[in-house]
């Protein structure tokens, strides 16, 4: 499956701005023989910068969140993040997702006056994950849903709708993410993290270029000055 990764969790790096890609990431845990591809970083960095926009102008004017991103973990860090409950009995793990997120959603957890649920449209996340010495193919559909109170996450459900892949890939994604819907296995990392990304991560990292480039742009007038006028004739 793709995306979050548990490193995400716990670090602004793997943004909730990416949110879907966190929670994704909670699911499961994966893996790095696979060597990291070119652009992975860059394309996370920019859609971050794109959520982060519209989190701190809180504007619902302008596009959707629409990102292309694609992450690789290795085995070591997804270990590093397991619990009691959950192992990770698997290697290196790649995965992508083309995010499409309704702005105005966004826009609304931010600047809602009571309660308010953000549902993330189903996604489908694709992975590979090493199993067995081969890279084996996972598609994950998840729809993730949020609960906000005064701009500040309280609730989170990873809400897993579907897996698609080797049996003992699948029984370990179900196992977290059930885990996680019905005690809560990951809940605090991961209500802790949205909110380091929403109220300190987004403000401190981008807050001056994001206003900077709200301000309207003076435009210099172009071609010769305008002739003086001359004074009026003497009486």
């Amino acid at each position: 499956m793709k995306s979050i990764s548990v490193r995400t969790i716990g670090r602004r790096r793997l943004s909730a701005g990416a949110a879907l890609l966190m929670l994704a990431s909670c699911i499961a845990p994966v893996a790095h023989a696979l060597d990291e591809q070119a652009g992975e970083d860059k394309n996370i960095k920019a859609c971050e910068r794109r959520l982060c926009s519209m989190l701190v102008q809180k504007s619902p004017a302008g596009d959707d969140l629409k990102c292309e991103l694609t992450k690789t973990w290795a085995r070591s860090t997804i270990k590093s993040a397991e619990s009691a409950a959950v192992k990770w009995g698997f290697g290196d793990a790649r995965c992508s997702v083309q995010l499409n997120i309704p702005r105005a959603a966004i826009v609304a957890t931010m600047t809602a006056a009571d309660e308010y649920t953000f549902k993330v449209p189903a996604h489908v996340v694709s992975c590979v994950v090493e199993e067995g010495g081969e890279a084996r193919p996972v598609k994950v559909k998840l729809a993730p849903k949020i609960v906000f109170k005064a701009g500040k996450a309280e609730k989170v459900w990873v809400n897993l709708k579907s897996v698609d892949g080797p049996s003992a890939v699948k029984a370990t994604l179900w196992t977290a993410a059930r885990l996680e819907d019905s005690i809560g296995l990951f809940h605090r990392p991961m209500i802790k993290s949205i909110n380091r990304f929403i109220q300190k991560h987004c403000p401190n990292t981008y807050a001056q270029g994001v206003a900077s480039s709200a301000k309207p742009k003076t435009v210099k007038p172009t071609g010769p000055a305008p002739a003086a006028s001359a004074p009026p004739p003497a009486k």
